[in-house]
């Protein structure tokens, strides 16, 4: 080895001892005559000191040094001058003097500042990521993720599950996002698709017989990017058989509290996970994934409105359409500005527009634009339906429900974002369960499955599969941690027959369901088990755990919000040779018209 320690490892009592280091330039400081040096490597920071009254110093090369130098020191540990001392650093208390020094690679000045966060467009970061990975937030990331998914390998192994590799290269079949296509050499005209999840393939280890399945797996999607989505990510996969729901809430309950503890630099709120119906979860916080790291819950106000002279919301409640409201504590001084931004920000989430009513923190009398259509007597409902004191706000919504549900649940977000109630303090989590099999409306004709084609519907549900389907409730389940889903799952449909009259409700022919799930069909005629099982984000839950705002920084090379690697330049085009070797057609034109609507031509 080139070093005898790592810089990290030093503390009082290796003082005396003589050792050898190697790693990066932190920081150099010339005092004129001494020069410190923090030397950096994957265990941490150790301050190295060479001094040109030393005889035996090669002072000459130290004063070549620069940041990001790789070197090799070798001398002896002293303990730090009284008054030097750093308790910030774990080996503030001791320093390196220096008797030999040797550059093992010098480095050009580099263009992102890797001993601190310098504010860098993320775009910089990305490029030059094999620099931004040096700095100790990205390193104390990664080992993060190490961590939870070393904990998760253990959990499982002692719970006699066995971890089972599925093919990258699969069939493409219809799973909700866009494929990406691999061409086949070897079968001219045919594709692979990478797996967009191991679905089906978990599923028939469970026809095969292995009870207790999982894997960390490489999941595919070629869709639209944001914060917390990748067109290549990490979710720990788990299937079991012979099991009913609550087993599986269980075990992942138990193993995601474990791996918090054990990992998270973010405390866990509760060890308790409340347990949310989908009616409950879209009626009190307007979201399937509910943020319940603070109240300012929806409120139905719409037994008042029918009685109103709001002519809107007393017709829209003579129809059957909701009327909630969300109450901003202490936002009852906004200004007629404030309001217009909250009415722009409703209108986005699909407002018509925004009504809202306030006790003024000064008169505390209730004002607001609407406030004329209503009695004292009303007025004063409404106030004690929601909890409202002097100085807050109500915003109101009436329309469809699902409208309703969007506008006052993105508000309600957007409200705790305001005043400080969605920080990162805690991790919140509980699940959501009794989801629709389906989703509302219809596809040209046809029923959507509200999770997936897989999904069982609950046992006592199945009549209705042919009398109401919308009324069909399935054994989907979702964990929720701070208004992000980070685990979704189900119990599966076992049966032939059943799974085929969901791919009929959903418009599979026979003839397509044949073509793009014979594989599975035919398994499930040779004793498939009853069996359920979940897909964990990894990305996303590490990156909670981790206090981080999105998925990249947890990602060792992720790519940027356009899907596009700005260090390796990917996605590339290839010579033709490789398309000629593919049999895919020549792509000269197509190039060349990409290039010029590049170049602006």
């Amino acid at each position: 080895m080139l070093k005898t320690h790592g810089c990290g490892i030093l503390r009082e009592e290796h003082i005396g001892q003589t050792v050898t280091l190697a790693g990066w330039v932190n920081r150099r400081r010339d005092m004129g005559g001494v020069i410190f040096i923090d030397l950096r490597d994957s265990t941490g920071i150790a301050q190295v000191v060479i001094d040109s009254g030393k005889n035996d110093v090669d002072f000459p090369t130290a004063e070549k040094v620069r940041n990001e130098y790789v070197l090799q020191v070798r001398g002896t540990v002293d303990p730090r001058m009284e008054g030097m001392q750093n308790p910030n650093l774990p080996t503030g208390a001791v320093e390196l003097t220096v008797t030999e020094i040797n550059i093992l690679n010098p480095s050009k000045p580099v263009p992102i500042q890797v001993d601190k966060d310098a504010g860098e467009d993320e775009s910089l970061r990305l490029k030059y990521r094999y620099l931004d990975l040096r700095r100790e937030r990205m390193q104390r990331n990664l080992r993060i993720r190490h961590a939870a998914i070393k904990y998760i390998r253990d959990f499982l192994d002692q719970r006699n599950f066995i971890e089972i590799e599925t093919p990258i290269l699969f069939k493409s079949t219809p799973e909700g996002a866009r494929d990406y296509l691999v061409p086949s050499r070897v079968h001219p005209g045919k594709f692979y698709a990478l797996p967009q999840s191991p679905q089906q393939l978990k599923q028939l280890l469970m026809v095969a017989g292995y009870e207790n399945y999982f894997q960390v797996a490489r999941c595919f999607r070629d869709e639209d990017q944001r914060a917390d989505r990748q067109p290549e990510f990490t979710q720990m996969d788990l299937e079991m058989s012979f099991v009913e729901r609550d087993d599986i809430l269980d075990l992942i309950e138990a193993m995601t509290i474990g791996m918090v503890e054990h990992t998270s630099v973010i405390p866990l709120a509760s060890k308790e996970f409340p347990r949310i119906s989908y009616r409950d979860a879209m009626e009190r916080y307007g979201s399937d994934r509910p943020d319940i790291r603070f109240d300012m819950e929806l409120v139905d106000l719409s037994d008042i409105m029918k009685d109103s002279a709001f002519k809107v919301f007393a017709s829209n409640a003579k129809a059957g359409k909701p009327t909630k409201a969300i109450c901003a504590k202490g936002c009852g001084h906004y200004s007629r500005k404030d309001m217009a931004d909250l009415e722009d920000f409703a209108k986005k989430q699909g407002a018509k527009g925004l009504a809202y009513l306030a006790i003024d923190p000064k008169t505390e009398q209730v004002k607001g634009p609407i406030a004329k259509f209503f009695t004292t007597e009303q007025l004063d409902a409404i106030m004690t339906k929601m909890g409202a004191e002097v100085g807050d706000l109500i915003m109101l919504s009436s329309d469809d429900k699902m409208v309703v549900y969007s506008v006052l649940g993105e508000l309600r977000l957007e409200m705790g974002r305001r005043l400080g109630l969605t920080t990162n303090t805690s991790l919140n989590f509980c699940w959501v369960i009794d989801f629709p099999l389906f989703e509302e409306g219809m596809e040209d004709g046809h029923y959507a499955p509200s999770h997936h084609m897989f999904t069982a519907p609950q046992r006592d549900h199945i009549p209705l599969l042919d009398s109401d389907p919308h009324a069909v409730l399935s054994e989907q389940y979702d964990l929720v941690c701070n208004g992000f889903e980070v685990s979704g799952g189900s119990i599966r449909i076992h049966e032939r027959p059943l799974q085929r009259k969901i791919m009929e409700l959903i418009g599979f022919s026979i003839e397509e369901a044949q073509d793009q799930f014979g594989h599975m069909l035919e398994a499930f005629e040779y004793g498939a088990p009853p069996h359920g099982g979940i897909a964990q984000g990894l990305d996303r839950l590490i990156a909670l755990m981790a206090g981080e705002p999105n998925i990249r920084e947890v990602m060792a090379f992720p790519k940027n919000q356009n899907a596009t690697d700005l260090m390796a330049d990917a996605p590339s085009f290839v010579v033709q040779k490789q398309l000629d070797d593919l049999n895919i057609a020549h792509a000269g034109a197509a190039i060349e018209a990409v290039e010029a609507a590049e170049n602006g031509e």
